[in-house]
C-alpha cells in the first residue's frame, strides 16, 4: 500500500552512520532502495550527508549531523506482516528480526501475546527501534511500516490528547483503534491508552502511554517533515504546532508534546536531490540557517541566484 504523494516523511537523525544504515534497511526489508543522496556543506555541524530511502515502499529520510541526539524507544516503527498480503509473513518477519537483531537489543522478546501470533520489539544496532508484529488479516488493512509513539514519564496519560490534537491539526486525518488499558495493569493506568493508531495527511501513525519507568523521551532525532505546498500552509502548521521558541529553526519546531516536526515546502525535495547543482544547494541551505520557519520565496530566490 504505497503512499506515492507522502506528506509526512520521518526524518532520522545520525551521527556519522546515516547512509551505512540506509543500505542496512533497504537489504533487508522487501520493496526498498536509495532514492537519492546529497552532501550539504558548511553547516553548523561541518559537512552533511542527507540520505533519502524508501522501506516497503514508504520514504524516509536520513541525515549525517553529529552526535547530539540518539535515538530512544519513544520513537519506533511498527512493521506489519500480513498472512494476507504476503506470502510467508511469519517466515519474513522472523528473518528480518534476525538481521535487526545482530548487534541490537531485544525489548520485547520475539513471542507470542494476547495481540499477536508474532511480535517482537527490538532496537537495532543503530539505537532505532522497531515493533514486528504478524498483523491479524481479519483487522482493517494498515501499512506496511507505521511510526509509534510512547508516551512516558511527564508525557504519560497524553497520548489519547495528543492524537485528538494532531486530528485538529493535520487534513486528510481520522482516528482507527482505540484500546484502553483495563484495571489491573499497573504501573499502567486504567483508561490510558494500550493502543491506538490514527491517520494524518492519509498515513496512519500509532500512539501508547506507559507508565513504566523509562529514562528516556521524545527528542530531535526524529522528527517528522511536513511537505507543503504554499507557504500559507507553512504559516498555518507553524502557528499551531510550534510552542517552544528555542527549538525553532531552520524550518525545525516542537510541539506541546515534545514531538519535533519539519514543516518544510515540497520544493525542499527537489532542491535538495541530485537534479539540482551544489551551488544551488548551497546557495538555499544558507538561506535556510538564517530562517527559523521557513519563507517559501526567499528560498526560491536563493535556488535561482
Amino acid at each position: 500500500m504505497q503512499n506515492t504523494n507522502q506528506n509526512i516523511v520521518p526524518h532520522l537523525w545520525f551521527d556519522k552512520e546515516a547512509n551505512e544504515a540506509a543500505k542496512f534497511y533497504a537489504s533487508i526489508f522487501p520493496d526498498s532502495k536509495i532514492t537519492n543522496e546529497t552532501t550539504i556543506h558548511d553547516t553548523p555541524s561541518g559537512d552533511c550527508d542527507v540520505v533519502s530511502f524508501e522501506l516497503r515502499g514508504q520514504k524516509f529520510m536520513a541525515i549525517n549531523a553529529g552526535p547530539l541526539f540518539t535515538f530512544n524507544p519513544s520513537t519506533s516503527f511498527i512493521v506489519n506482516f500480513d498472512p494476507s498480503r504476503e506470502e510467508n509473513a511469519s517466515q519474513h518477519l522472523s528473518e528480518v528480526w534476525t538481521k535487526l537483531s545482530e548487534g541490537g537489543t531485544v525489548l520485547m522478546p520475539l513471542d507470542k501475546y494476547p495481540f499477536s501470533e508474532k511480535y517482537g520489539w527490538i532496537q537495532d544496532k543503530y539505537g532505532l527501534s522497531w515493533q514486528l508484529i504478524l498483523s491479524d488479516p481479519e483487522g482493517e488493512e494498515r501499512p506496511p511500516i507505521v511510526p509509534s509513539l510512547m508516551f512516558v514519564g511527564d508525557r504519560c496519560g497524553q497520548a489519547e490528547e495528543a492524537v485528538h490534537f494532531y486530528l485538529s491539526v493535520f487534513k486528510h486525518s481520522k482516528q482507527g483503534l482505540k484500546v484502553h488499558y483495563p484495571q489491573g495493569m499497573e504501573p499502567d493506568k486504567e483508561g490510558t491508552i494500550m493502543f491506538s493508531d490514527f491517520m494524518l495527511e492519509n498515513q496512519w501513525f500509532a500512539a501508547m502511554d506507559s507508565a513504566r519507568d523509562h529514562k528516556f523521551g521524545f527528542n530531535e532525532a526524529i522528527s517528522f517533515m511536513v511537505y507543503c505546498d504554499s507557504q500559507e500552509e507553512i504559516d498555518d502548521y507553524w502557528h499551531k504546532l510550534s510552542v517552544v521558541p528555542e527549538s525553532e529553526q531552520c524550518g525545525w519546531l516542537k510541539d506541546q508534546y515534545g514531538v519535533s516536526w519539519q514543516i518544510v515546502p515540497r520544493k525542499m525535495e527537489e532542491i535538495m536531490s541530485s537534479n539540482s547543482t551544489p551551488e544551488q544547494i548551497a546557495r538555499v541551505t544558507q538561506a535556510t540557517f538564517k530562517m527559523k520557519k521557513l519563507d517559501l520565496a526567499e528560498l526560491q530566490r536563493a535556488y535561482e541566484g
